[in-house]
């Protein structure tokens, strides 16, 4: 790999997303040498896919360069590459690149997409965990209008106007928030010779309620400002499975449709060599204490979605959101200096600073600690949070930007098949 040898005690941080960027910042004035590992060469404001997805945003203003967090930092290095395997008896990482050597091994890896083992969804649904998943659904989606231009049969054009969106946490909420906004104002001028009436977004929740994680009433306020766009819930309905062209459930309800979006569930990206736990939700994740030390892995640290830290107060770990990976991050970079002065360590405590979610024009819901609101201020507020997080100033003006001549023309000019989206069936042809 190139990393040179030195007398500082070397950190191996894999995962360049919110907690690894957190812990490499905390970091950046100590002496030690820190690698950072990812696959990608950038960093992605993951809440804001779902605008990518949908035409609002171009993808370069939510992701941002690894080298150039780093690049004022002495000590620190980044390779792309893919993490193949942890050798935690030898101290040492196996990669796409080759095999490193490590003091202090630190695993942020995040999360992916959850499918419960149904390998047919899998293989069918559309996933909007990265940049490239994002980019082949925005493709996918004006393609569908493309197609159902070109057909005379009413059925398929009806299935190629119909979304379907599997999960009813802050991911599906705002993604059929920005498809109702798209099927209000701009598919009418861009398909003039399509009957826009019959497009339908539906919403699917296993549960008795979307937004699980916020408050009752920032729940209801979500479905009701979702049903005022024309988006239809469907509550306490499982899908059991989608072959390319329906979707089936447990209440025997069926849609008929070409594109099926699962936003239902997320697990932890884990790495070969190191034990992760089958949790109750479904998903793995690496058990950590709550200095964030992976038991009975001497020097091994796991933070962010990746990380499951249980206790009294949460069985079953901490939020899979940003907020925690970088606080963990932050706490995990202090604590990698007292380790090394031989200083007690502090146990991490977790600040819940509300969480928020959009569903379109002057429509959000939010919840703090000690307030919760909805409507116009509660999307102001969302908007600030998020342009405060992205990393770089050009991306928050790019984004703010954006925003703006978004709301004052009703538009979203990225709408561009720049890769167009090759399935590899044919959802009408058997």
């Amino acid at each position: 790999m190139n990393i040179p040898k030195s007398s500082f005690p070397r950190i191996i941080i894999i995962g360049g997303g919110f907690g690894g960027i957190a812990l490499a910042q905390k970091l950046s004035k100590k002496e030690v040498q820190v690698v950072l590992i990812d696959k990608h060469n950038y960093h992605t404001f993951q809440p804001l896919l779902y605008q990518v997805s949908t035409g609002g945003l171009e993808p370069d203003s939510i992701a941002y360069p690894i080298r150039k967090v780093l690049k004022d930092y002495p000590n620190f290095y980044f390779r792309l590459a893919n993490v193949e395997e942890v050798n935690a008896n030898g101290k040492l990482i196996k990669t796409s690149i080759g095999n490193l050597s490590y003091d202090y091994l630190v695993i942020a890896t995040g999360s992916e997409t959850n499918f419960f083992g149904n390998k047919e969804i899998e293989q069918y649904a559309m996933a909007m965990k990265t940049i490239p998943q994002s980019l082949n659904l925005r493709s996918l989606i004006l393609e569908n209008f493309e197609q159902a231009l070109l057909t005379d049969e009413m059925h398929e054009r009806d299935a190629l106007m119909n979304f379907v969106i599997v999960g009813g946490g802050p991911t599906g909420v705002e993604l059929a928030g920005a498809l109702a906004e798209i099927k209000k104002g701009v598919l009418p001028k861009d398909y003039p010779d399509l009957d826009i009436r019959r497009v339908q977004i539906n919403l699917l929740q296993g549960g008795d309620c979307i937004l699980p994680g916020m408050s009752k009433k920032a729940s209801q306020k979500a479905e009701d400002f979702l049903e005022e766009l024309g988006v239809h819930v469907w509550k306490n309905t499982r899908v059991t499975s989608y072959d390319g062209k329906i979707v089936a459930t447990k209440t025997d309800l069926t849609f008929s449709t070409a594109t099926m979006v699962w936003a239902a569930g997320v697990k932890g990206a884990t790495i070969k060599g190191i034990d992760a736990k089958e949790l109750l939700a479904g998903g793995k994740r690496i058990c950590v204490n709550q200095y964030n030390q992976v038991e009975a892995y001497p020097g091994i640290f796991a933070i962010g979605d990746v990380a499951c830290m249980q206790s009294d107060d949460m069985p079953r770990g901490h939020p899979m959101m940003a907020q925690p990976a970088m606080q963990q991050g932050k706490n995990l970079g202090e604590n990698l200096v007292r380790l090394l002065e031989n200083k007690p360590l502090k146990p991490f405590k977790y600040k819940d600073k509300g969480s928020m979610a959009t569903v379109g024009r002057n429509k959000a819901v939010a919840d703090t600690k000690n307030f919760k609101f909805q409507g116009v201020f509660a999307w102001f507020v969302w908007m600030f949070v998020h342009l405060f997080f992205l990393i770089g100033f050009r991306n928050r003006a790019v984004v703010f930007v954006n925003w703006v001549y978004n709301y004052i023309r009703f538009d979203r000019e990225a709408r561009l098949i720049i890769r167009p989206y090759n399935r590899d069936y044919s959802p009408f042809k058997d």
